[in-house]
């Protein structure tokens, strides 16, 4: 049987044959001209400018060159590769003590690090060139490609080639229709199928998948945004940090935080007015099984207020469900115990009473601190002088003689506090920051037990115990909770996740959705039969564009069934 009497679907799968390479140059130079005509993306330059161009020459040749997609990947691999080096070394922004930290730790990299930018890399001069450039790159790469976009947007598909049987997919049959109803099927069958298709002559052209450069050029806007995203959340942001015991409040300004860093643009007029007052800390944990002591639930109940005037209101705040402020979001980061603790001097008088926050280093909340007396307390002689206290917290303590000084529950089960105790100067008044939950004992003295030893005592809450020599007495008054906030403000977010989300749609629709062109032909002899000719046509080589081919050829088949055989061919077989 020849190739005209194969049905559509089996005619759309053509297998090579003997003759196929001797055609194959042909088959290259027609698919190369077709495939070229599908493309909106715009030919790139050589790497080599021409010689004797002259300054102008030389400038649109760097500009070429800079807006290629070639060069545009390089940069974004150089941001991704500069960003490292702001991971792995303290940024000054984030923490400047441990920048100091480090340096004197790697004291013969610093002079290294520090012409190298790499304490700011983000702001650094090298860093910001490479952000520039990948912005003016994308930029040169969209620009061009759009317009090219709106132009094929607003063109018809091609005619169709002249020797459709070079094509990729193709099929061929005889009907007794007539060719304008064979067209006129094709065209409402295209048409039905969201085909863009136009008539010319004996044949209809169609074209689909114009979304897939579409979802091209979205992606690459998308990294725009989200590359102005990034840049308007590293100079606008800013973040802090807040302890806040039970019954205590916060109000959003510069000195009310613990820690804050921000952005090279950031002013602390800025800072939305809000303040909250943490009402209530509840925690619960697993209790039995192997995950006994694991966090079920942590929730902080808060009485917030937006604005110097704002009206009181009730909020509760757990991991991951911030609290939502004007602009601001306040997260709960963590949790811990704060025992209250007062201190007596060698007269009788309360010189400190307070609730001290411990800070936890296991999951059962085993918690270390400091106790720091630094005004009011006169030793037994009458002399002023500073009381420290190392202290060591846990809530739940397996008992004398049953393990060491560490939690067995993070609930308030048995709770201990164990102070060990120093006089002399806590060295406050140098200057030099300290860190509230440690004691520098390095101008302070012990106080001596019985035995010589360094004076310290277990205590539950409501015990006290007596300094030696009647230097006073220290009580476990009681315990309170704390927990940790942080409030974020974060310009970019909001523009980062449309860039985001842009940029997922777009590159889906550039991976999945196929551009591709489809063709009929019509043509009626003298014998009154009409041949009907298919053929298609990807932007890349695809297995589902035959399949396709074969789906529509099969429709259109109904339309325009196949003509009988010519008599002469029926004798000719039988014979």
């Amino acid at each position: 049987m020849s190739t005209t009497d194969k049905t559509p679907a089996e005619a759309a799968h053509r297998t090579e044959d003997p003759a196929a390479g001797q055609r194959e140059d042909e088959q290259e130079h027609a698919h190369g001209a077709a495939g070229a005509q599908l493309s909106t993306a715009p030919l790139e330059d050589g790497p080599a400018a021409p010689v004797g161009i002259g300054v102008l020459g030389w400038a649109r040749w760097f500009w070429r060159q800079l807006t290629s997609m070639r060069v545009a990947l390089i940069l974004l691999f150089l941001l991704s590769l500069g960003s490292i080096p702001g991971s792995l070394i303290p940024q000054t922004q984030v923490d400047a003590m441990k920048v100091e930290a480090w340096k004197d730790t790697h004291e013969a990299w610093v002079p290294v690090a520090e012409k190298l930018q790499l304490f700011d890399v983000y702001s650094s001069v090298w860093f910001s060139a490479i952000y520039i450039l990948l912005f003016v790159s994308l930029i040169g790469c969209i620009v061009p490609r759009t317009w090219q976009f709106v132009g094929q947007l607003s063109g018809r598909p091609p005619g169709a080639p002249k020797r459709l049987d070079r094509l990729p997919a193709y099929t061929t049959w005889r009907t007794d229709k007539a060719a304008e109803e064979v067209l006129a099927h094709a065209r409402t069958l295209l048409g039905g199928r969201r085909f863009r298709t136009e008539a010319a002559g004996n044949s209809v052209a169609a074209e689909k998948g114009y979304l897939r450069e579409a979802g091209n050029l979205a992606f690459h806007i998308a990294l725009i945004v989200l590359l102005v995203a990034f840049a308007t959340g590293q100079l606008f942001k800013s973040e802090g940090g807040k302890l806040v015991l039970r019954g205590k409040g916060f109000s959003n300004t510069l000195t009310q935080y613990d820690d804050f860093k921000y952005g090279s643009l950031f002013d602390s007029d800025d800072l939305p007015p809000f303040s909250f007052t943490l009402d209530r800390f509840d925690a619960e944990y697993e209790r039995t099984g192997p995950q006994k002591g694991t966090a079920r639930e942590f929730k902080a109940y808060v009485t917030y207020s937006e604005g110097p005037d704002g009206a009181a209101k009730k909020a509760e705040i757990e991991v991951n469900r911030p609290l939502e402020v004007d602009g601001s979001k306040v997260y709960l980061l963590g949790h811990g115990y704060a025992p209250v603790v007062s201190v007596t001097d060698a007269t009788g008088k309360v010189v400190y009473k307070d609730a001290v926050p411990m800070l936890p280093f296991d999951s059962n909340l085993s918690s270390s601190g400091a106790v720091k007396v630094t005004d009011g307390y006169r030793n037994p002689a009458g002399e002023k002088e500073q009381l420290g206290f190392n202290a060591m917290f846990v809530p739940t303590f397996a008992g004398d003689g049953k393990g060491t000084m560490f939690s067995q529950f993070p609930s308030l089960e048995f709770p201990v506090l164990a102070l060990s105790a120093y006089h002399g100067s806590l060295g406050v008044d140098s200057g030099l920051p300290q860190n509230v939950y440690q004691l520098n004992t390095s101008k302070m003295q012990e106080f001596k037990d019985a035995d010589g030893g360094l004076f310290k005592q277990k205590m539950r809450p409501g015990e006290s115990m007596t300094l030696p020599g009647g230097a006073g007495t220290v009580k476990f008054e009681g315990i309170e909770r704390w927990a940790t906030f942080q409030v974020s403000q974060q310009p970019g977010n909001s523009l980062a996740l449309g860039g985001a989300i842009v940029a997922i749609a777009g590159l889906s629709a550039s991976l999945f959705i196929r551009r591709r062109r489809i063709w009929v032909r019509a043509v009626t002899g003298k014998d009154g039969v009409t041949v009907v000719e298919m053929a298609g046509l990807g932007r890349s080589e695809s297995a589902k564009l035959p399949e396709e081919l074969a789906v529509l050829s099969a429709t259109l088949h109904e339309q325009a069934p196949s003509a009988p055989p010519p008599v002469e061919a029926e004798e000719g077989e039988r014979g």
